[in-house]
């Protein structure tokens, strides 16, 4: 492939003839040997920009983010968005990277972005049922029969005709909870609370299939780990 083009497809420049520019202001580097050309061919395997590693390909970008309070998981340009909050280099990639499922503007926590289509079509589908866990905060105490209830796989929400998974509820304190869920409907967690009575105050992602958030402070990103990946997939 040639430089120019691949540095295009990864968005590290927007449109080709930037790559001159690109290459006089930064050190890329094929198996140790200085690139000048933008027309060189190169094999992205064996590149470094800046001494870091080549960005990962189109179709192979992961991304594990700590969603801030008041973003979205949308790319409505009229409010802040997850996307906003990584590399302008990510935002230019000829494949558009988008999110795996969403929270809402209000939730916090684990978010999966990636430019891969079919594995993003493949874990919101409602057949595979990935399970996400939530923190709970809530405005009363837990009345103390929710965990059944939850598990029972007969909880009916307002409005809708089919009965919820059964989703674990682990009690922390009198109004805080980690539920699990093996599907996403629309504003389920609150809805399940309020079917109980109850109101949801504050509500955090800590987990999305088996990833952990870990120790990722609001707004902050790292790229999965090819292991994490092959989890995701399987």
């Amino acid at each position: 492939m040639k430089l120019d083009k691949l540095l295009n497809q990864l968005g590290y420049i927007s449109v080709r003839r930037e790559a001159y520019a690109f290459l006089q202001q930064n050190k890329i580097l094929q198996n140790d040997v200085l690139l000048t050309d933008p027309n060189a061919t190169v094999i992205p395997a064996q590149l470094t920009i800046n001494d870091e590693p080549l960005d990962p390909l189109q179709d192979e970008l992961f991304i594990l983010l700590h969603k801030p309070m008041d973003y979205v998981c949308t790319h409505d340009q009229s409010e802040r968005r997850v996307y906003d909050l990584l590399p302008p280099r990510f935002r230019l990639r000829q494949q558009q990277i988008t999110s795996i499922g969403r929270l809402d503007k209000d939730t916090t926590g684990l978010i999966i972005l990636t430019d891969n289509g079919p594995l993003t079509h493949r874990l919101t589908s409602p057949k595979h049922h990935v399970p996400k866990t939530y923190h709970v905060t809530l405005a009363d105490p837990l009345k103390g029969d929710e965990t059944a209830l939850f598990a029972s796989g007969t909880l009916m929400l307002r409005s809708e005709d089919k009965p919820l998974l059964p989703a674990q509820l682990e009690v922390l304190g009198t109004h805080t909870a980690n539920l699990t869920l093996h599907e996403g409907r629309y504003h389920q967690v609150k809805r399940m609370f309020a079917a109980t009575g109850n109101k949801v105050t504050a509500l955090h992602r800590s987990h999305f299939g088996p990833l952990p958030l870990g120790d990722l402070a609001p707004g902050q990103w790292r790229l999965l780990t090819p292991d994490e990946i092959k989890l995701l997939q399987k």
